[in-house]
């Protein structure tokens, strides 16, 4: 029998908060419907505005959408953000954080300019193969 080498003491790469605050975000995400963010785009962009009652909830998913396609474009270290999906999530930044307008049509005015920089940012991490387009 072969003699038992010694081995390191193991210890975990993160302390007891660190794993709470793991475990809350990964308790909270959500994977990337891309359909839903399609519905939303055709709701926003579509033949029809959308309705006064929906238009806050609207806008409201697409700062959702944004934010998690913003975090899918700046994940990885190995495969940086091409130019233009750095400019797309700066926009989107911006977008994100202007106050809902009260006014039935510039609140739908906001929610189309998140349409449109949600569905450029889509495109720019499909072709780049980030994400998989709607199948």
């Amino acid at each position: 029998m072969a003699p038992k080498r010694p081995t390191a003491e193991w210890s975990p790469p993160l302390d007891a908060d660190g794993l709470q605050l793991v475990l809350k975000r990964f308790r909270a995400w959500e994977p990337l419907d891309i359909e839903a963010i399609f519905g939303d785009l055709d709701a926003a962009i579509g033949n029809h505005p959308p309705p006064v009652a929906r238009t806050v909830a609207l806008i409201d998913r697409f700062r959702g959408h944004l934010k998690q396609l913003s975090d899918i474009t700046v994940a990885h270290d190995r495969f940086p953000p091409t130019a233009e999906m750095t400019r797309l999530v700066d926009r989107a930044r911006a977008l994100r954080e202007e106050c809902t307008p009260a006014a039935h049509q510039q609140a739908v005015g906001l929610a189309r300019r998140l349409a449109f920089v949600t569905a450029d940012l889509i495109e720019e991490l499909t072709e780049a193969r980030y994400i998989k387009g709607a199948e």
